[in-house]
């Protein structure tokens, strides 16, 4: 039986928004979440796990409901087939409230007219992290499906589309973009989460999307919650891909930069990142290979392999 010890407590801060406990609130002890998972056999209709939820210009700060299948809310929304449309999908624990979806929404719809749309999976995210990994392949898939049904009803274009997924959401929305056959124009992997990541054929890839990039802050060392391999097209790794500065080498702190620094990348485009052309030049930060930003709202970029820039310590980085 493995054991995921603090790691998982540390996990439990990072993707936690204000109505769950803080860390000295959780006993600091090994959990055998494994064995959790076992125990764990009450069933989840997959079909009643996501939510999607709406913010515009028009609304920025009260959501309108989408529903799958209902023609109906689509027409009575706010939602315009003609501008960008992003989706975004939290983490484990989290929820449409937690801070990611809040920074993002509103830098998006500060920076331009755009469509965003928040995938709330609470029910199966706030269950114990074991079964939450087992239930992402069926939440990215019910989210393809969505999105396959929002494009015939509205017309609106795989083309103008951009899934961002945080930890778990990140391989959440790798999952929405293989239904989709990768015809969605970009994914965007937040730390994609690592623990029981590494060797699942799940995880988020290239492939998934006509461009996927992941943004690295907490892997490549023991006990990280980032998965810490490159994944996609483009993977960047900001101040080496781990103990982001001003963090205190804190597991947490590092993991959360990853979407705060794509929320500042919407405002000011300004993460400058050179390839690596070596493991060497990876390892030594000697990347000296043409420059490529990180994150942005481009939805048509084009690169491959990894990348390393600096950040500085405070927003907006």
């Amino acid at each position: 039986m493995m054991k995921l010890t603090l790691l998982f407590l540390s996990l439990f801060s990072a993707c936690a928004v204000r109505a769950l406990p803080s860390l000295k609130d959780i006993p600091s002890q090994d959990i055998d979440l494994l064995e959790d998972a076992e125990e764990d056999s009450e069933e989840i209709d997959v079909n009643s796990i996501n939510t999607y939820i709406l913010y515009t210009r028009e609304n920025p700060s009260s959501g309108q409901f989408l529903v799958d299948g209902d023609v109906e809310s689509i027409k009575a929304s706010n939602f315009k087939a003609n501008v960008n449309t992003v989706v975004l999908a939290h983490g484990w624990l989290g929820n449409e409230e937690t801070g990611m979806n809040t920074a993002i929404t509103e830098a998006y719809l500060n920076k331009e007219d755009v469509n965003v749309i928040i995938l709330d999976w609470k029910p199966l995210a706030r269950r114990n992290y074991v079964t939450s990994v087992r239930g992402v392949p069926n939440v990215g898939q019910a989210l393809g499906k969505f999105i396959a049904f929002l494009s015939s009803t509205t017309g609106a274009s795989y083309s103008t589309m951009h899934l961002v997924g945080f930890s778990l959401g990140a391989h959440v929305v790798g999952n929405a973009g293989r239904q989709l056959e990768g015809k969605v124009a970009r994914i965007t992997g937040l730390d994609p989460a690592g623990p029981l990541w590494t060797v699942n054929s799940n995880k988020i890839n290239k492939g998934d999307a006509q461009y996927v990039e992941n943004i690295h802050t907490d892997g490549n060392l023991d006990y990280s919650l980032g998965i810490g391999m490159a994944v996609g097209d483009v993977d960047f790794f900001p101040n080496g891909g781990s103990s982001q500065p001003g963090c205190l080498n804190t597991r947490t702190c590092s993991h959360n930069r990853a979407w705060r620094f794509f929320a500042a990348s919407i405002t000011y485009n300004h993460f400058e990142g050179r390839h690596c052309e070596s493991l060497t030049q990876f390892m030594t930060n000697r990347c000296r290979g043409e420059s490529l930003n990180m994150g942005s709202t481009e939805l048509h970029k084009n690169g491959s392999g990894r990348y390393r820039l600096k950040t500085g310590r405070r927003y907006p980085y």
